[in-house]
């Protein structure tokens, strides 16, 4: 069945000898080199993730200080234009005050003048019924001039009391 034959043995052992003397000096060191290469990349390629990482970190934290700058500028912005209604509405407010307390003063002078002018008038219009009415008493002419002035003083005195 099987047989050991030496020589068979020998020469495959110096044929693999051999051999590996020819890949070492052939293939060895390019395999070697290419391997080394490989190995050079990928630690390249691990460094460059993780500067990358870095990287991503970094920016990530430069963009939150930035939204919480913006958060911040955002709420000093609203609080500003709060304030600026707030005023304004106080303004519109004084303004209208002011607006209604002019026209009440206004419409005051000017019910003060018509009073003034109805009295006036008043006392026209009895000054002439008295000296009608004395006239048809005394059934006599009266000068309208002295009598208009006894009845105003009459009305005056009147007024007084």
């Amino acid at each position: 069945m099987l047989q050991l034959n030496p020589g068979v043995i020998i020469w495959t052992a110096l044929t693999f000898g051999i051999l590996l003397i020819v890949l070492r000096a052939t293939a060895w060191k390019p395999i070697l080199k290419a391997l080394e290469t490989r190995e050079e990349s990928i630690r390249a390629a691990m460094e460059r993730a993780e500067e990358a990482r870095q990287e991503a970190e970094r920016i990530l934290q430069e963009n939150g200080k930035k939204i919480a700058r913006a958060e911040e500028e955002s709420q000093k912005i609203i609080k500003e234009a709060r304030d600026l209604a707030e005023k304004l509405r106080n303004d519109i407010v004084n303004k209208a005050n002011e607006e209604s307390r002019r026209m009440l003063d206004k419409a005051r002078e000017e019910i003060e003048r018509d009073k003034e002018q109805a009295i006036k008038d008043l006392r026209n219009v009895v000054a002439d019924l008295a000296i009608k009415g004395a006239e048809k008493i005394l059934d006599v002419t009266l000068d309208e001039s002295k009598h208009k002035k006894i009845v105003e003083s009459f009305l005056d005195s009147l007024q007084k009391n």
